[in-house]
């Protein structure tokens, strides 16, 4: 994820859906203090026993996220530099997806997005998300804190 916020600019400047994915087969490393940024004061950082209950062993899916829609008018290319600014510590509110930042390799995690163009993003996140817990046991992605 670290050469994403050095090449923001290829990401489309258009509302839809994105998702955070880790390609490795190796249990992951958490960290008790992660890089993610301090919200209004609001520490980011979870205990490890939070971050084991919430990983989902056989998938690369971490996270699902959407940026805009009736609700946003925040672009792809906004929605991922904020996430990627409130991963390097920065005060930014991109509270969905911290847990991503307690990670020993997330600066390694990789990016997919696809633009919407003819549906709500929101729909389509939700519907991500719940096929995602069809397949898993009803488990949402680790860093999917809400459905």
């Amino acid at each position: 994820m670290e050469a994403l916020m050095h090449n923001i600019n290829i990401v489309p400047a258009c509302r839809g859906v994105y998702v955070v994915m880790r390609n490795s087969g190796v249990a992951p490393e958490f960290l008790k203090v992660g890089t993610g940024g301090f919200f209004k004061g609001k520490n980011p950082n979870v205990s490890i026993d939070i971050l084991k209950s919430n990983w989902v062993d056989d998938t690369s899916v971490l996270y699902i996220g959407k940026a805009g829609g009736t609700e946003s008018s925040a672009t792809l290319r906004k929605r991922l530099e904020q996430y990627m600014r409130f991963g390097n510590g920065e005060a930014i509110g991109h509270w969905g997806g911290r847990y991503i930042w307690q990670l020993a390799d997330a600066n390694e995690l990789v990016v997919c997005w696809k633009e919407i163009l003819d549906e709500e993003p929101l729909n389509v996140e939700s519907s991500m998300i719940n096929k995602f817990k069809e397949k898993h046991g009803l488990k949402r992605p680790f860093a999917n804190l809400r459905d």
